[in-house]
């Protein structure tokens, strides 16, 4: 069965002078599909939005929407709609006249708009509320009538610039499951910008995580959470252990390396050859601290900082001159265990993922100076 595409991104690139903000990004997204474009800030990811919604024209590439070239047509002439993070709802209008505004510049009129009006917003839950105005309004309450806005006309696709980034954290993270809920119900693409790697994971279908204007991955939550395609991914999501390794050997499939004199072995690797310097990583929470169960890897270390968080444990291990941490669960945690034991540290050879060293240089790094 044929999949359908609602946008095709086609070796898109985008130039404001000598500066490149996208660099030959490809990418099909399926109609219904929730696809996430998110990085750091100055990635790229806000002008391929932006290019998609017809407000910049790519340089270089192509824009398909719904088989369509539209890669020089004007904003106003694309099937699509777009959510920011001030909502942009007229402040002298109600929640019902800003609903129908989109529609009014169709030329529908009142009675036929009404019934649309209605639908959307049974759909955002917020029935009962077309009177009020927005100033009348929470930010919740004003983010679901802003997204009913652009939903009325029925778009291809939903184009939202970080629409919760204005919302504090508890309501935000209520907002992620109705947007995701919505997406559901209507069955229109969403394609959604965040630099928040917790709320790309939580509603994505696919993610496309960006940095310097090129896409380094484009895939599920899961394949980018436990096989990320470059260190900078591995960095970016979820919490990384990278330390330095030399390779041993390395047949293919079972690469051994030398970790501050003691052997590691690793089952996902990059084809480095013997004497390659690599960049050894580890999930936190694969990493045990004095395990009971067999596992390929252990090495000897000494804990230099425990930090309880409530539901586990963050344990700082020393290996050498590298760190390791740990997180533990709490009813898994050894009570007797104090900073300065001299501990066994161990993982499996399947969590362990190796990349060329000189990747190192994109890690994400957040320094005690720059909190």
């Amino acid at each position: 069965m044929k999949v359908e595409k609602a946008i095709d991104l086609v070796n898109v690139t985008k130039k404001f002078d000598e500066v490149t903000a996208v660099a030959n990004f490809s990418a099909e997204i399926k109609k219904g599909e929730f696809f996430s474009l998110l990085g750091p800030s100055g990635c790229g990811k806000t002008t391929t939005l932006r290019m998609i919604a017809g407000l910049e024209i790519p340089t270089e590439g192509h824009i398909l929407l719904e088989g369509s070239d539209v890669s020089s047509t004007p904003a106003y002439r694309r099937n699509v709609n777009t959510v920011f993070q001030d909502y942009a709802l007229f402040p002298h209008m109600t929640v019902r006249k800003n609903i129908y505004f989109p529609l009014k510049m169709k030329k529908i009129s009142p009675s036929e708009a009404q019934p649309r009006i209605e639908r959307v917003l049974r759909l955002v839950n917020m029935e009962g509320f077309g009177s009020r105005l927005p100033q009348q309004l929470s930010g919740g309450q004003r983010q679901r009538i802003a997204l009913a806005r652009s939903l009325v006309n029925e778009p291809a696709a939903l184009l939202l610039d970080e629409p919760l980034g204005a919302l504090d954290f508890k309501l935000r993270v209520a907002m992620q499951k109705v947007l995701k809920d919505i997406q559901r119900n209507v069955g229109i693409t969403f394609i959604y910008v965040t630099h928040d790697q917790t709320e790309a994971m939580t509603m994505s279908d696919r993610i496309a995580v960006m940095k310097d204007g090129l896409a380094h991955q484009i895939a599920t939550p899961d394949e980018i959470y436990n096989n990320p395609a470059t260190a900078f991914v591995a960095s970016f999501i979820g919490d990384m252990n990278f330390v330095h390794g030399t390779v041993l050997e390395n047949d293919g499939n079972t690469c051994v390396l030398d970790v501050e004199g003691q052997n590691v072995t690793a089952k996902r690797s990059v084809d480095l050859g013997k004497g390659a310097e690599a960049l050894v990583c580890i999930r936190t929470e694969r990493v045990q601290v004095n395990p009971h169960r067999s596992v390929e890897n252990r090495v000897t270390a000494k804990l230099s900082r425990i930090v309880y968080r409530g539901t586990d444990y963050e344990a700082t291990c020393r290996i050498g001159a590298s760190e390791l941490r740990a997180v533990v669960q709490a009813v898994a945690w050894d009570a007797d265990l104090r900073e300065g034991d001299g501990v066994e540290v161990a993982w499996n050879a399947e969590d362990v993922i190796v990349f060329p060293r000189e990747e190192e240089k994109d890690v994400i790094k957040y320094s005690v100076e720059a909190v």
